[in-house]
């Protein structure tokens, strides 16, 4: 998340809380947001689906003590007029840095709309704007990319490898990223001298900022590839195998480390982001590492007892129901569930339901009235004396 991202956005306002709400009161806001919006509620709706995006981004900053404090403070520079929007609506920076002129400029209006202004208030809250050595920016490093995947209940609950294509960004194989036309090399800038980065004194300030006769690269292209035109990146179709480990949950994101876009100028990859998304299974449900199961018995099997034999995701198993057992008791079989992080196993959790047949045979019926003849007396004198001690 850019700095930018935390200009233009009022987290606060998400999760619907004052500036001066508590961590527990921003903490319940999220929850009652998060049970209302999440996607298992409201499937099919997008319009859910990116509210609750935005209120996870949201608490992500505002359960964080430090995150919440940089957020306030960049919101407080911003708000008090220090920073204006521009043309294209991003931020002008000429209020803080008293209207700097320099070659470029329209170059560095872009960046300072994208990860240049990122670094600029990077360098001012984690104290990075003092005496000390300027650190060399570089080539930007590429954009984080989202995907999301449908697991089967099986797959889910084994782990998988799945194919996964998508259509984004990636190293331009004709200058492999430089940006320069084949045949010819970028060279370093002469303003910042390869840093990427240039250091204003600002009264008892110095203020580091991307260079904009480079746009905080480091490197300038004279004839730019004309593949990319310079970018170092296009657009293409690709297919990576991704691997889902056993008991990923519906909602877990996977994240693959230098899997997003590719860097400019050959800069480090972003990362890739799985939202793992998991179909219902006709037969299995699932309460966290245990596995749930609902099976019907008989009146007889209830009442004299049985061995229940049950599936579970490797196999069947056998579980004795005891004589007298109510309909809706739960049995257990342990290590039938899903595999933990630890290496250890969840259980299987079997619910018996008693099932009452609606239709008799004769026969049957006769069964039903000798046994009613049977049990009822005790029953009845048990109901009668509750009657008689609550009358």
């Amino acid at each position: 998340m850019s700095s930018k991202d935390w200009l233009e956005k009022d987290f606060y306002a998400v999760l619907g809380v004052p500036k001066s709400a508590s961590s527990e009161e921003i903490k319940k806001a999220y929850r009652k947001l998060a049970r209302e919006l999440h996607p298992d509620h409201n499937p099919g709706n997008t319009s859910s689906e990116d509210r609750f995006k935005a209120v996870s981004e949201a608490y992500s900053v505002l359960s964080d003590e430090r995150k919440r404090k940089e957020y306030d403070e960049m919101r407080a520079l911003f708000g008090s007029g220090q920073f204006r929007r521009n043309a294209r609506g991003g931020f002008d920076p000429s209020d803080l840095f008293g209207g700097f002129q320099g070659a470029g400029a329209g170059a560095g209006d872009r960046r300072f709309g994208g990860a240049g202004f990122s670094d600029l208030f990077s360098s001012i809250f984690s104290g990075g704007g003092g005496a000390g050595p300027t650190r060399t920016r570089g080539p930007a490093r590429g954009r984080d990319v989202e995907a999301e995947v449908v697991l089967d209940f099986g797959d889910a609950v084994r782990g998988v490898t799945l194919p996964l294509s998508l259509r984004s960004p990636g190293v331009c194989d004709t200058c492999h990223g430089n940006g320069a036309k084949p045949g010819t090399e970028p060279r370093a800038c002469p303003v910042c001298l390869g840093s990427g980065l240039v250091t204003r004194n600002q009264g008892s300030f110095s203020f580091s900022e991307p260079c904009r006769e480079c746009q905080g690269v480091g490197s300038i292209v004279d004839e730019k590839c004309p593949e990319c035109q310079g970018t170092g990146g296009v657009t293409k179709s690709r297919t990576i195998n991704v691997r889902f480990p056993a008991g990923v949950a519906d909602g877990q994101r996977i994240r693959l480390a230098g899997r997003g876009e590719p860097g400019e100028r050959g800069g480090p990859s972003g990362d890739l982001y799985v939202l793992v998304k998991v179909r219902r299974d006709d037969l299995f449900g699932r309460t966290g590492d245990d596995l749930t199961l609902t099976v019907p018995i008989t009146v007889p099997e209830a009442v004299l007892g049985t061995d229940l034999r049950v599936p579970t995701m490797d196999g069947a198993v056998t579980l004795r129901v005891p004589p007298g057992t109510p309909s809706g008791r739960t049995l257990r079989a342990r290590g039938k569930g899903v595999v933990r992080r630890d290496g250890k196993v969840g259980d299987l959790l079997v619910t018996v339901e008693i099932e009452v047949p609606k239709d008799l045979t004769d026969k049957a019926r006769d069964a039903m009235e000798t046994l009613a003849a049977e049990i009822a007396p005790a029953s009845r004198e048990q109901l009668d004396a509750r009657v008689r001690r609550y009358g």
